[in-house]
C-alpha cells in the first residue's frame, strides 16, 4: 500500500485498528514519553524518526481536537464501548481517564485544551456514575412511564366533554 505521508499511515493503519475516540487519544498518549517524544518503532523505521515524530504529534493533536468537539452524549457511548474493549466497567474506565498520569495531551495542544479535556473527562465520569446509580435503583424507585390512564378522558386528538356535563351545559344555554 502506498501512502502519501506518515500522518496518513498512522491514521489509516494504526489508528484505524483502535476503536473509539477516547481509546485513540489514550493510545497516542501512551506512545508519548515525559519529554513529549513519541516511540513507534514501525513508523520510525518506515518514515524516519523526524517524520514519525511529526506525524504522531499531529495525529495526537487531531485526536484531542476530535474528542473536544464531540457531543458529550457520543463520548458517553464511547466510554461504554471502550470499557468493554479493555474489559473493565465503564466507571473504572472513566476513572482511569480522569486520573491518567501522564496527561493525555499532545505537545502544544493549544490554549485551553488541558482545562477543556479535564472538564470533559470529569463530566463523563459523573455521567457514568449517575448511570450506574440509576441502574442499581430498585424499579419501584424509578419514574414510571406515562400511562394512558393519566390522560384526560376522550381521545388524545381532541378534548371531549363527558356525557353528564354536556347534558347539564345544554340545559343552561339558551336555544335560538
Amino acid at each position: 500500500m502506498t501512502l502519501a505521508s506518515a500522518l496518513q499511515d498512522i491514521q489509516q493503519t494504526t489508528l484505524a485498528a483502535v476503536r473509539g475516540l477516547l481509546r485513540k487519544l489514550e493510545y497516542l498518549a501512551y506512545l508519548q514519553d515525559k519529554r513529549g517524544s513519541y516511540s513507534h518503532w514501525g513508523m520510525s523505521r518506515i518514515h524516519g524518526e523526524p517524520s514519525a515524530q511529526q506525524a504522531l504529534a499531529e495525529a495526537h493533536r487531531l485526536a484531542l481536537s476530535q474528542v473536544l468537539q464531540t457531543p458529550i452524549s457520543r463520548l458517553l457511548e464511547d466510554v461504554e464501548k471502550s470499557s468493554k474493549g479493555v474489559g473493565v466497567l465503564p466507571e473504572a474506565y472513566a476513572q482511569s481517564l480522569v486520573h491518567r498520569n501522564p496527561s493525555m495531551l499532545p505537545p502544544d495542544p493549544g490554549a485551553g485544551s488541558e482545562a477543556h479535556l479535564k472538564s470533559v473527562l470529569h463530566a463523563l465520569l459523573s455521567l457514568v456514575k449517575a448511570q450506574s446509580r440509576d441502574a442499581s435503583l430498585p424499579t419501584s424507585w424509578q419514574r414510571p412511564p406515562l400511562d394512558r390512564s393519566l390522560l384526560p378522558p376522550g381521545d388524545s386528538a381532541r378534548c371531549e366533554v363527558p356525557q353528564g356535563r354536556a347534558d347539564e351545559e345544554s340545559r343552561r344555554s339558551p336555544h335560538p
